[in-house]
């Protein structure tokens, strides 16, 4: 399953390089570019290396994958660079993404047939994400012709976020270590190891990140809204 997996990893890496090149400004695609290359890297290297799934360190290995995130969310959260490109897409398109999530949820269901991680992780036990990446191309092709509301497709948006952090939040309370605060049937141990690092250091924050620039397009095509008459 691990080069199935790598191959995954590798399209939505060049899906993802296809959409600056086709959408993001040019003042801002090298930077965007060399910032994908960058992290990708990166978060392989920490995966590869074993420093995700070193339990020993202090602060734990999983910290230098996460707190970069963190710091990048809140970057394209708050930044002029982040309203730009969120306003740069299409709202439906950033939507329509979030479909990634359900190949994602199809990996986390063989992991759990491998005994690699917990039931809760699956969308057999305690992971509601698959009905995002379900719903992600309904509602995206709802907004694009719309049939929903800015405020309809805000409130998917916000209910995908409270999915990714449920499955996040578990997933790092049942990663072995001083971390596993939760007691389960196995440990969490894909989460630290590689490939499969690419879930918390790839797949989580680029569907968090889909969705605070879909916030961000969605609030401001409301603020700019010319009210009908």
């Amino acid at each position: 399953m691990k080069p199935l997996f790598l191959a995954f990893v590798a399209a939505v890496v060049v899906m993802l390089a296809a959409a600056i090149v086709r959408y993001v400004p040019r003042n801002y695609q090298a930077h965007s570019l060399i910032g994908l290359l960058v992290w990708v890297t990166y978060g392989g290297l920490l995966g590869y290396g074993g420093v995700i799934g070193n339990t020993a360190l202090r602060p734990p290995g999983l910290f230098y994958l996460l707190m970069p995130i963190v710091l990048f969310v809140m970057f394209m959260a708050r930044s002029r660079a982040g309203a730009a490109i969120a306003l740069s897409f299409p709202a439906w398109l950033l939507m329509g993404a979030e479909s990634l999530r359900l190949v994602v949820e199809v990996f986390l269901h063989q992991l759990w047939i491998d005994g690699q991680i917990p039931k809760m992780m699956t969308f057999h036990g305690a992971n509601f994400d698959i009905v995002i990446g379900l719903s992600a191309p309904v509602v995206a092709w709802l907004f694009a012709s719309r049939r929903i509301s800015n405020r309809t497709a805000l409130a998917w948006n916000v209910l995908g976020i409270a999915m990714l952090a449920n499955v996040v939040s578990r997933g790092v309370l049942t990663t072995p270590g001083p971390l596993q605060l939760i007691s389960t049937e196995v440990p969490n141990a894909a989460i630290g190891t590689f490939p499969f690092t690419f879930i918390p250091g790839l797949m989580v924050p680029l569907a968090l990140v889909l969705h605070v620039l879909s916030i961000r397009a969605l609030r401001n095509r409301s603020a700019t809204a010319v009210p009908a008459r």
